[in-house]
């Protein structure tokens, strides 16, 4: 059987999945706490079964973007000779959050309405 993969980098993108790595990076912080970036790409490569691979050079201009705008908080961590950088989500990354979920499921939504008018297959993203 195929598989569809989209990667989410700098290249290469996908657009469907450009506009929502914000989103996707905000919510896996605010379901799993704090986490470092390659902990994140792990996390979305086994949550998708493979088909989204975000690529470290689109996820650390975004977290440096979320941390900028005050979404996100760092946390710096000796592991071994290493420097590890959790990061976690904010009250106002919670806030933003919303908004951005909100936001997609309205666009949803209204695709759903243009492209597949008779297609129940989308609604379960609107409830």
């Amino acid at each position: 059987m195929h598989q569809k993969t989209f990667y989410i980098c700098n290249m290469n993108s996908t657009e469907l999945l450009k506009g929502t790595l914000t989103t996707i990076i905000l919510k896996l912080l605010a379901d799993h706490g704090k986490m470092y970036g390659y902990e994140i790409t792990q996390k979305v490569k086994e949550m998708t079964d493979e088909k989204i691979l975000i690529k470290e050079g689109s996820l650390y201009p975004a977290l440096h973007k979320l941390l900028k705008d005050g979404l996100v908080e760092v946390e710096t961590v000796n592991v071994g000779k290493r420097v590890r950088k959790y990061y976690a989500i904010t009250q106002q990354g919670q806030t933003k959050k919303q908004l951005q979920f909100d936001e997609l499921k309205e666009f949803m939504q209204t695709i759903q309405q243009l492209v597949f008018p008779q297609s129940k297959q989308l609604s379960a993203y609107a409830k």
